[in-house]
């Protein structure tokens, strides 16, 4: 091979097989370590678990959220949900003892499922463990509960009792077949039911609907008939009690004027009594005095006093004595 430059011509060795060799195979070792490394790097997403197959056989390891390696071609891996999820069961049939059939649209089961759970659960029941425990259970217990059960008791009196029955039957079935796996809550639908039954029934609601206010209207006119009679039964004891007062007042007044009369009446008793008292004391007193004082000598000298003030003498020889007028 010949190489020209600046006019000269340079003999050029012939080129080493040896070195498109080498670097083909650099550049295979290359592709296959970019291979295996993007066969062998997963990604975990957070509220997951991974578990490994090889060989088609579950592997006893699993991997939390992050980045993680496994032997590329040979183990592959499945993530399975451990944070709260809701499956929705759509369009499930229920023939009620009476032979008419009614279709549930949904039914929805919010679930969740232990870490520590995950390799049992998946071991007996595959990754996909809520189709036979949660998806083809619900269907059954459905219709158990619809078998034994008319339209009218599932449409409308037990309705609201579904959710609950149908949460405890799967926990139940759920507890001895699947530990681990929780029912946090069921919400269900209302069943579709035939075009002519369900406008029966809405005649029929309309009609309840109508006792209801009527119902209500009469407790309405009831109360305010017994608000009015509280009213006048209230309005009637403070009448009362405002003439109980008054008549209390009246009779007050009378005690109170009664009572001054009594005062003025024995004020005047006692004024009389000292009176009398008092002028009796003073007779007495006279009396005593005069007792006292009109003594037979006393007596004998008013005597004379009153014979010399009044008296007339007369002397003469043929008087013996003296006769005093």
């Amino acid at each position: 091979r010949l190489e020209q430059n600046d006019g000269h011509t340079r003999i050029l060795p012939p080129p080493n097989p040896m070195n498109n060799s080498t670097g083909t195979i650099l550049m295979f070792i290359v592709v296959l370590i970019g291979i295996i490394f993007q066969f062998s790097m997963h990604r975990v997403d957070e509220g997951h678990i991974a578990v490994y197959y090889r060989g088609g056989a579950l592997l006893q390891s699993t991997s939390a959220p992050g980045f993680h390696f496994m032997m590329p071609f040979i183990t592959n891996y499945v993530t399975v949900q451990v944070t709260t999820q809701t499956d929705e069961v759509k369009d499930i049939p229920c023939g009620t003892s009476g032979g008419v059939m009614i279709f549930f649209d949904r039914i929805e089961v919010v679930n969740r499922l232990t870490i520590k759970s995950v390799l049992e659960v998946v071991r007996n029941y595959t990754p996909d463990y809520d189709k036979p425990l949660i998806f083809d259970k619900v269907h059954h217990e459905v219709n158990q509960f619809c078998s034994t059960q008319n339209l009218h008791s599932v449409y409308i009196d037990l309705f609201d009792q579904i959710d609950e029955n149908l949460k405890n039957a799967l926990q139940t079935d759920l507890d001895k077949n699947a530990p681990g796996l929780e029912i946090v809550a069921v919400r269900v639908t209302k069943p579709k039911i035939p075009e002519t039954i369900r406008r029966n029934y809405e005649l029929m609601e309309a009609e309840r609907t109508k006792l209801l206010i009527a119902t209500e209207k009469q407790k309405v006119v009831e109360k305010e008939a017994e608000t009015e009679r509280k009213r006048a039964i209230i309005e009637a004891k403070k009448q009362a009690e405002v003439a109980n007062i008054t008549y209390s007042q009246m009779i007050m007044e009378k005690d109170s004027q009664r009572k001054m009369s009594e005062i003025e009446d024995a004020t005047n008793l006692a004024r009389s009594k000292s009176k009398a008292d008092a002028e009796y004391y003073a007779g007495k007193q006279s009396a005593l005095s005069n007792r006292l004082k009109l003594t037979p000598e006393f007596l004998e000298l008013m005597k004379y006093k009153a014979i010399m003030t009044n008296a007339k003498l007369y002397f003469g020889p043929s008087i013996p004595s003296y006769i005093s007028d």
